[in-house]
């Protein structure tokens, strides 16, 4: 079961005139069967979702949030991680919500497809809607690498095309909206700025419209310029970089709305885009394959990367900040990490952790699954020794668990906000 758009893009310039990209109908669910989405990615879902848009498939990405640890607690052994119980908790409470047709309804997990237990997912997910009550209720895979291949949605044109404009507009929205709303003068201008392009991009990608290289160009130097023309005052504030394990760096639900405590502590945070992401993928469980795979990714890589710069350019020339391109953000991470660790979020961690605190981001949380290993030893692991090569710089490693405190962890990261900022030696 594929998604049914069959569009090839043509040169970057857009898509040839013999293929029509598939029509999206946001508000008509006639399509083969809806697809549920667990929330994972608050910035860039509002976005990426026309993606998963098809003729067999009517994407939903889900809200419910009330009670979801819970239910993700009676279908899940304990020992799994937090990310894990949350999904399966927040799909198997959709499902007994009613709200949804079980006959005609699929769900939808990603999978990395290495070491990390977020491979398992989907079987643990398997199992607990099966223990729920539905049976009938079929999990499909999301992953690059061929795994599932009975069960695997398969990754066409027109999806990754969508997916393409999704990632890079949602990047920026997010970089821009972080760096102005808390400085803005009005109260709600970033906000409104953001939804207003959000709305617009939106339309786009439904309609199959202006996505070109060029249009995403000047779309690019449009947003930087209309967020950089908002009233901003001059006020000092804390500078805090945010690392971690993708769910719970990029999801409210995973890190306990850290992204709200912060901005009520009066606090600019920066979180690196998911492009950062999906290079570090590429680079390290994709293009590592070999043979004919190893050059074909190789070309989406400097594809991808080339227009990683363009919207980094478009977000300097404005006076924002960014971390550097993908190649450039490694480099500069050597003799910091090890390149080696590539289960999960890997060295991508202390990657990003090394780049917030050169660019001005000297407080560093680093938030992580209680018992997620790739984190604690990729990145909780290499903690002390980042401290000691970067003395500017501090770092917090905080939690989150289902049996954890959130009083401890608000209490941790206001410790890191109130200490006094490192002076660099040397």
């Amino acid at each position: 079961m594929g998604i049914g758009s069959s569009v090839l893009p043509g040169k970057c310039g857009g898509f040839g005139r013999e293929r029509i990209m598939y029509k999206i109908k946001e508000t008509e669910d006639r399509e083969k069967y809806i697809l549920l989405l667990p929330a994972m990615l608050d910035a860039h879902f509002p976005l990426l979702k026309y993606a998963f848009y098809s003729r067999n498939y009517h994407p939903v990405i889900l809200e419910n949030e009330e009670g979801i640890t819970d239910t993700g607690l009676r279908y899940v052994n304990h020992d799994m991680c937090y990310p894990a119980i949350l999904n399966v908790g927040q799909m198997v409470a959709a499902l007994k919500s009613g709200a949804f047709d079980t006959e005609r309804t699929v769900l939808l997990m990603p999978q990395a497809g290495d070491a990390c237990r977020g491979s398992n997912y989907i079987s643990v997910l398997r199992r607990a809607v099966a223990a729920a009550g539905f049976p009938e209720v079929r999990a499909l895979s999301l992953n690059a690498k061929g795994l599932e291949k009975e069960n695997r949605v398969k990754l066409d044109a027109g999806m990754v095309w969508r997916a393409f404009f999704g990632l890079f507009y949602s990047d920026i929205l997010m970089l821009l909206k972080n760096q102005v709303e808390p400085y803005e003068k009005e109260s709600g201008a970033a906000a409104e700025c953001h939804r207003r392009w959000q709305n617009l991009l939106a339309e786009d990608l439904k309609r199959g419209r202006h996505l070109t290289c060029g249009a995403m160009r000047r779309n690019f130097l449009r947003m930087a310029e209309e967020f950089s023309a908002i009233p901003r005052t001059h006020a000092v504030k804390q500078k805090i970089g945010i690392v971690g394990e993708l769910y719970v760096k990029y999801c409210h639900l995973g890190n306990w709305n850290l992204e709200k405590f912060l901005r009520e502590e009066d606090c600019e945070y920066y979180i690196n885009g998911l492009s950062w992401y999906v290079l570090y993928y590429i680079d390290t469980h994709l293009a590592a394959e070999g043979g004919a795979a190893r050059l074909l990714y190789g070309i989406g890589q400097r594809f991808l990367e080339h227009y990683q710069k363009k919207m980094i350019k478009a977000l300097r020339d404005h006076g924002f900040y960014s971390a550097d391109a993908f190649t450039e953000f490694k480099r500069a991470a050597e003799g910091y990490v090890s390149f080696h660790c590539t289960t999960g979020d890997g060295w991508l961690i202390g990657a990003e952790a090394v780049a917030h605190i050169r660019g001005g981001y000297r407080k560093v949380i680093a938030a992580q699954p209680f018992d997620c290993m790739p984190n604690h030893v990729c990145g909780r692991g290499l903690y002390p020794s980042l401290q000691r090569k970067l003395p500017e710089g501090q770092l917090v490693s905080v939690n989150v668990d289902a049996s954890g405190s959130k009083l401890n962890y608000y209490n941790r990261i206001k410790m890191l906000i109130d200490a006094p900022e490192h002076v660099k030696r040397g």
